[in-house]
């Protein structure tokens, strides 16, 4: 890894600092990443009984568990992840990269023509610590999952992105505007302060 060099162990130390990551392990959730799609469905409203999800960059799976466990398991998740990931209610896991031809046909196949409601894409590349070598690979994944999100969703359908300000950005959230009513960006409080990270939601899929 390229970037400033830090102490060993400062990464695990900060997790086991973090109160995100101590909440997780209280509550039984799969990862800190659970607190960030509940704030955005508080405020949005976002699951609803009977939906159709899918979850993009799923492992190791807090988000399909945040959706499944407040659904009560009234909901069809299909994940997809290059990392394994452990079986959950109401999900079907691929394990592969959803960009690779195989991996959208199985999609399909399982699909079968129908509409999704409710796309969320929590990717983010791996990380090199040069901002201008992991901004593109970050907008690429997300201007991908906008694309799949066009192909695969029901008029109306609503779609969750992980994005990283900088080069690139301003051009994906009004590219998104043109398939979506209401489109606005949100930065959860369980993401880091000092993170460029934050969420588009993406409502109302003009099909």
């Amino acid at each position: 890894m390229s970037g400033p060099r830090r102490g060993p162990g400062s990464w695990r130390e900060r997790q086991e600092r973090d109160p995100y990551v101590q909440r997780a392990r209280r509550e039984g959730w799969r990862s800190r990443a659970v607190y960030k799609l509940q704030e955005i469905d508080k405020r949005e409203k976002l699951l609803r009984p009977g939906i159709l999800c899918i979850d993009l960059g799923a492992s190791p799976g807090g988000w399909s568990q945040y959706v499944t466990e407040t659904l009560k398991g009234r909901v069809r998740i299909l994940a997809v992840d290059l990392l394994p990931m452990d079986s959950l209610p109401s999900v079907e896991f691929v394990q592969g990269d959803f960009t690779d031809d195989s991996v959208l046909t199985e999609f399909r196949h399982k699909l079968a023509g129908e509409r999704v409601d409710l796309v969320i894409c929590d990717l983010a590349p791996n990380i090199s610590g040069n901002r201008a070598v992991d901004q593109p690979r970050a907008m690429n994944l997300a201007e991908s999952a906008l694309e799949f999100a066009r192909e695969v969703l029901a008029r109306r359908g609503d779609f969750v992105c992980k994005l990283f300000q900088g080069e690139g950005f301003d051009a994906f959230v009004v590219d998104a505007r043109r398939s979506f009513e209401r489109v606005k960006v949100i930065k959860p409080k369980a993401s880091r302060a000092g993170s460029r990270e934050v969420y588009l939601v993406a409502r109302n899929y003009q099909l």
